[in-house]
């Protein structure tokens, strides 16, 4: 069965004032669970809160002690220009990269071979010492670090298919052995970083506005695959954004629910390969709930095929 790991906290955090991240981003994804079937083939766990060990594994402490006194009691604390604190968002948060430590330890102590993680606020953009993008702990990055040091992974794969550039997983693992970290994003767009790359750990697919499929899978096909290949990584996890669809208006591209099918299948295979089959999977991005959902699922089917 694939694990679904997430918290009520997650659902209920509300950050107000119109953002893009609402709560109804989550309901639509486990209403399309129901009606497509998945749910039923799908266990269910409820995630712990990350502890302060595992966080500091990627983010300094000052920077967590910061961000744990300005979490707010009532109202609203600016971080930056789109990224604000509200009541339920540092539990929110914990419980999302707890989820991410909780899946991981599934997959790697064989209790299932695959995990997903509905989890918000998402986290891609969170630097070592920066909050950005909506997102305040990285995510991904915490349950990638906890795999290598609690779990003696010796080789660790991230996938960022998120429509923006995965800047906070590459500025805490960049020059990392242990991480190969390939991202594919719309450039130039926000969060404005992020450049063509293809080295032994880092490979940067960059989308221009408008390319679609073709485009990603050829890309990814070129460079993404071999690389991890070559890697022979002990778990394959993926940042797991969907604002790259087509119907999405949070960026220019234009993947669709297949896309989505394809890149989850050819890294399904690689980690049967390499990883007894173990791959972690996080919702970053996806701003049109329904579109969301339905891309989710699509996902979803490819990781259980």
């Amino acid at each position: 069965m694939t694990a679904i790991v997430s918290h009520p906290a997650c659902r209920a955090y509300d950050p107000g004032r119109g953002h893009p991240d609402v709560p109804g981003r989550l309901d639509a994804i486990y209403n399309q669970l129901i009606a497509s079937g998945l749910d039923f083939v799908c266990r269910h766990w409820e995630a712990p809160e990350a502890t302060r060990e595992q966080l500091l594994r990627v983010h300094g402490a000052g920077y967590l002690d910061d961000l744990f006194a300005r979490a707010p009691a009532t109202g609203e604390v600016d971080i930056d220009d789109d990224t604000w604190m509200t009541p339920g968002t540092l539990t929110a948060a914990l419980h999302a990269a707890g989820a991410v430590v909780f899946a991981v330890d599934l997959v790697m102590t064989g209790r299932t071979r695959h995990a997903f993680c509905p989890v918000r606020p998402p986290g891609h953009h969170a630097e070592r010492d920066r909050a950005m993008g909506f997102c305040f702990f990285d995510n991904v990055a915490v349950g990638a670090a906890h795999a290598l040091a609690a779990h003696g992974a010796a080789r660790v794969a991230i996938v960022d298919i998120d429509a923006h550039h995965g800047n906070g997983t590459e500025d805490i693992f960049r020059g990392d052995p242990r991480v190969l970290l390939c991202n594919s994003f719309q450039h130039p767009f926000y969060p404005h970083t992020g450049q063509p790359c293809r080295t032994d750990r880092l490979v940067n697919l960059a989308l221009a506005e408008g390319q679609g499929g073709a485009a990603f899978r050829a890309a990814a096909t070129d460079a993404w695959l071999p690389a991890i290949d070559a890697f022979a990584p002990d778990l394959v996890m993926v940042s797991a954004g969907f604002d790259a669809h087509q119907q999405d208006d949070m960026s220019g591209l234009a993947l669709t629910d297949p896309d989505f099918a394809w890149i989850t299948r050819e890294l399904r295979q690689l980690a049967d390969r390499h990883a007894q089959g173990r791959i972690v999977s996080v919702l970053e991005g996806g701003y049109v709930p329904d579109v969301l959902a339905r891309s989710v699922v699509a996902h979803l089917r490819a990781l259980m095929d």
